[in-house]
C-alpha cells in the first residue's frame, strides 16, 4: 500500500549493476568500527526538490555491511555516495526511497510546499570524505543534489555513544551482526504494562516473515532484536476520526489522505529511539486492530500489531517493500494516472515496462514464452512469464506471475522472481566478496 495502496516509487538505474569503483574497499583501510549519523531535510513541491543537511552524529559499533562497500545492488529513488575526499575513490554506496518523494506525486504537492527529515547510516571515516546525496525523478533525471565534505574529527559531529538506551533485546541471533542482517522491531503505541504483549508480538512477527523463501532457509543470517519504547497513550491516531495520541513515534493513519496508509511523521526520531541499538532495517509494530500498514526501501515497515490480517500478510509484503525494494504488482483497470512512465525502465526488480527486459527476469523465462504472456489460470504462482498489470497500471507495467505475494496478500509465496531478488540483496548484505 501507498497512495493508491501504498505506491513505491522510483526509478531505474541500473539494475543488478554497480557503479565503478576506483578500487576494491576494504573495510578495515577506510572506516571505523562506528557509525555516522547523518540527518537530511528534503523539501519542495511536485516540481522542486531540495536537499539540506541538518545534522551529522556518531556512535560506536557499525552493524551494516563490511563486504561489498563501493558498490550498489539496487537503486531506489535516492543515492547516498561517500567518496574519499582526497583521491575521490567510492568507498561507500546506498540507495533508498522516501516519503517526500512520494508525496510529490500527490495532488497536494502542486499547490504547497513541504518537507520532510530522514536519516541515513554510513560507516564512520577515518579521513575526510565527500557526501553526495542525490534524489531523482520517475524519469531517471538527477533533480537535486547536495555535496558535503565530513572531517571525523570536526567538533560538531555529536558523540551520541553514551547516550540513554531505549531498552532492547535480542529476540533471534543468527550469528555475529559483522556478518548478519539486524532487523530493529520497534513498539508503537505500547505503555510499560504491555510491553510483554509486545515482546509476544514481536516472536509472532518475526516467525511469520521467517516462514516465508527465501528468508525461510537463510534465517541464520538475520538477528532480530525488540525495541521497546514507552508511550504515553496507547494506540495510533487515526485523523479522519478525530483521533490522536501522544505516541513514541506519532504513527498515524490518512498519510497523503488515504485511510489505510500508516506511516510516522520523523525518520528522525526513529533513529532517535534505536540510538546505539544494532539494526539496519525496521518493523514497526503498531498498537491498533485497524489494517493498514506500510513499507518504504530502505526506510521502514509499519503495520497494525493487532489486525487478524497483519503479521501473516501485511508485515510480510510491506517487508518486501522496504527490504526487498519490490514494487507492487496490484493494478486498477481505471487507473488514468501513470506511475511508471513508458520509456524508463522500473528500478524494482518485480517490474518491467520492457524498456530493459533482459535486466530483470528475461532469463527466467521457460523457452518459447510469449510476451506478453497470456494468464491461464494454471501454476499461476510458479510459472513466469510476463503479464501484463503491475504497478497499479493495468497496461504498460508487466509482473513475472499471475499471483504473488507482492500482488495479494492471500497468497502463500513470493513468486520465483521476487525470491530470487530477495536472496540477491541476503546476500550482499552477509556474502564476502
Amino acid at each position: 500500500m501507498k497512495k493508491y495502496c501504498l505506491a513505491l516509487l522510483s526509478l531505474f538505474c541500473g539494475f543488478w549493476s554497480s557503479p565503478a569503483a576506483a578500487r576494491k574497499v576494504y573495510f578495515n583501510e577506510v572506516f571505523t568500527d562506528s557509525t555516522l549519523r547523518i540527518d537530511y531535510m528534503f523539501s519542495g513541491t511536485k516540481q522542486t526538490q531540495h536537499i539540506a543537511l541538518k545534522a551529522l552524529s556518531k556512535t560506536n559499533g557499525w552493524y551494516g555491511r563490511r563486504h561489498h562497500l563501493g558498490e550498489q545492488l539496487l537503486r531506489g529513488n535516492g543515492q547516498l555516495v561517500v567518496l574519499d575526499a582526497a583521491t575521490k575513490d567510492t568507498v561507500y554506496q546506498h540507495s533508498f526511497s522516501s516519503l517526500f518523494q512520494e508525496w510529490q506525486n500527490t495532488e497536494e504537492a502542486t499547490r504547497l510546499e513541504r518537507s520532510f527529515d530522514n536519516s541515513f547510516l554510513i560507516p564512520h571515516p577515518q579521513r575526510p570524505v565527500e557526501v553526495v546525496c542525490t534524489l531523482t525523478d520517475t524519469h531517471n533525471r538527477v533533480t537535486s543534489e547536495l555535496r558535503h565534505v565530513v572531517d571525523p574529527k570536526d567538533i560538531l559531529i555529536r558523540d551520541r555513544s553514551m547516550d540513554l538506551q531505549t531498552p532492547w533485546r535480542y529476540i533471534w541471533k543468527g550469528g555475529d551482526s559483522r556478518e548478519c542482517i539486524d532487523i530493529a522491531i520497534v513498539a508503537e503505541g505500547f505503555n510499560e504494562e504491555q510491553m510483554p504483549d509486545f515482546l509476544a508480538m514481536c516472536d509472532t512477527t518475526m516467525l511469520a516473515l521467517m516462514s516465508h523463501e527465501p528468508y525461510r532457509s537463510q534465517i541464520q543470517k538475520f538477528n532480530f532484536v525488540a525495541v521497546m519504547p514507552r508511550s504515553v497513550q496507547n494506540g495510533v491516531s487515526i485523523p479522519r476520526k478525530g483521533v490522536w495520541f501522544d505516541t513514541a513515534l506519532g504513527a498515524h493513519y490518512d498519510t497523503f489522505y488515504t485511510d489505510r496508509y500508516m506511516t510516522i511523521p520523523s525518520v528522525n526520531r526513529l533513529y532517535d529511539i534505536c540510538t546505539g541499538i544494532p539494526f539496519e532495517h525496521f518493523i514497526i509494530l503498531a498498537n491498533t486492530t485497524q489494517y493498514g500498514g506500510g513499507g518504504i526501501f530502505n526506510s521502514y515497515t509499519i503495520a497494525s500489531a493487532k489486525s487478524p490480517r497483519s503479521k501473516l500478510e501485511v508485515i510480510v509484503h510491506e517487508f518486501g517493500h522496504s527490504f526487498g525494494g519490490l514494487g507492487d504488482e496490484y493494478f486498477y483497470d481505471d487507473m488514468y494516472e501513470t506511475w511508471y512512465p513508458a520509456d524508463t525502465e522500473p528500478w524494482e526488480p518485480n517490474l518491467t515496462t520492457l524498456v530493459d527486459f533482459g535486466s530483470k527476469w528475461q532469463d527466467m523465462l521457460p523457452e518459447g514464452t510469449a510476451i506478453p504472456t497470456v494468464p491461464d489460470g494454471q501454476d499461476v504462482t510458479t510459472k513466469v512469464g510476463v503479464y501484463e498489470g503491475g504497478g497499479y497500471q493495468s497496461k504498460g507495467v508487466y509482473r513475472p506471475t499471475q499471483e504473488c505475494r507482492m500482488k495479494v496478500n492471500e497468497v502463500k509465496e513470493f513468486c520465483p522472481v521476487c525470491q530470487r531478488a530477495i536472496r540477491r540483496l541476503i546476500d550482499f548484505y552477509t556474502a564476502r566478496e
